[in-house]
């Protein structure tokens, strides 16, 4: 939007030149998102708070701090970052290129999605939202959806081909198999971050760092000076996703201001699956579907610790741990909930660090 106007005039005032810099724009996207989701915190919060009387409802059989500390805490502040985002994306970013459109139509309809099952819970005041089948297929959907525009734009080059880190000029063609492949990353990733979304602060942090590591890798996949350097696969046009990224970054870090312990306001289904749902499509447009499995582990260790203790107890009647995800494990350990939240960030970080390494290990 801004972008295309900005560039237009940069032909008659060569100072206007430098709004053709991927970084430069990189980085006002970050700024512009930042500053719309932190100062419209105030104003959202009162809104939310006025029509959620009673707040987020918290689990009955949830750590007992919980009903003590956060019962009254609203929900639906997802929305403030895709407020964010939305805007830092679509004025500094090139709206000619499709993968723009993919994320976007992957992170507003996961909102969307995440929005009626918030508004749900709210209104039954209970922490049962949406169907899991419905909220299930309509994901299904709306990833579908992006995985074919991001298909046809990668083209029969690349489209449903999968490539594997740490090995070199590898990569492996799924045919039509791509197509259910992506569609469960974007997924996966989605409710993946919904689950870590547990604490205040937990959620947001991991979701910054692993969207400043795709900013790094969206911008080198799409620069051929590097991915010859590096031995990386060159997609056209995905260094525009940078831009994309920079503003979840900058929408998240405003949102974190509210969100930090003690927490006004909760990003709820609205934020947690439009943010899973946008890391997905990053990870499946530069080809780096198994690299995301690395730098976003955090969320995976939250998804697997559901999946074992809900395996466990109905095949043997018992817990393998004191409660799933795994954070409220240590909860439950008597761990205070700043101590579990900083140290699953150094451990996102770290995280992070590897899927960075495995660009210069291939």
């Amino acid at each position: 939007m801004l972008y295309e106007l900005l560039t237009s005039m940069s032909d008659d005032y060569g100072t206007l030149n430098v709004f053709n810099y991927l970084t430069f724009r990189t980085g006002i996207s970050l700024f512009t998102a930042f500053l719309i989701s932190f100062l419209l915190g105030p104003r959202v919060i009162f809104m939310l708070k006025a029509k959620q009387k009673k707040g987020q409802p918290i689990r009955d059989d949830g750590p007992e701090s919980h009903i003590l500390t956060k019962q009254g805490t609203p929900t639906m502040g997802g929305f403030l970052i895709l407020l964010g985002l939305s805007a830092g994306t679509l004025l500094w970013a090139d709206l000619s290129n499709p993968y723009i459109w993919a994320c976007l139509l992957v992170t507003t309809g996961l909102g969307f999605i995440g929005f009626l099952d918030d508004y749900a819970k709210i209104t039954r005041s209970s922490t049962a939202g949406v169907s899991g089948k419905v909220k299930l297929l309509l994901e299904i959907a709306i990833s579908l959806g992006a995985v074919l525009i991001i298909m046809n734009t990668a083209g029969e080059e690349y489209g449903s081909k999968l490539a594997l880190p740490f090995l070199k000029d590898v990569m492996v063609d799924l045919g039509w198999f791509m197509i259910p492949f992506a569609i469960f990353v974007l997924v996966g990733a989605s409710n993946s971050v919904n689950l870590t979304d547990g604490l205040d602060g937990l959620a947001i942090v991991p979701v910054i760092i692993a969207s400043g590591t795709f900013a790094i890798i969206a911008y080198v996949v799409g620069n051929v000076v590097y991915t010859d350097y590096l031995n990386l696969t060159y997609i056209q046009g995905t260094g525009e996703l940078a831009v994309f990224l920079a503003a979840t970054i900058g929408a998240g870090l405003g949102f974190l201001w509210y969100n930090a312990p003690p927490a006004m306001v909760f990003m709820g289904d609205t934020g947690s699956l439009s943010l899973g749902g946008a890391l997905g499509a990053v990870s499946v447009i530069t080809k780096h579907e198994i690299v995301l499995a690395i730098v976003g582990g955090l969320f995976v260790l939250e998804t697997v610790s559901v999946i074992v203790q809900v395996a466990s107890f109905k095949l043997t009647g018992k817990r393998v741990f004191r409660m799933a995800p795994i954070h409220h494990h240590y909860e439950k350990k008597g761990w205070a909930e700043p101590t579990i939240v900083i140290r699953f960030w150094i451990i996102a970080v770290l995280l992070a660090l590897v899927g960075l390494a495995t660009l210069k290990l291939r």
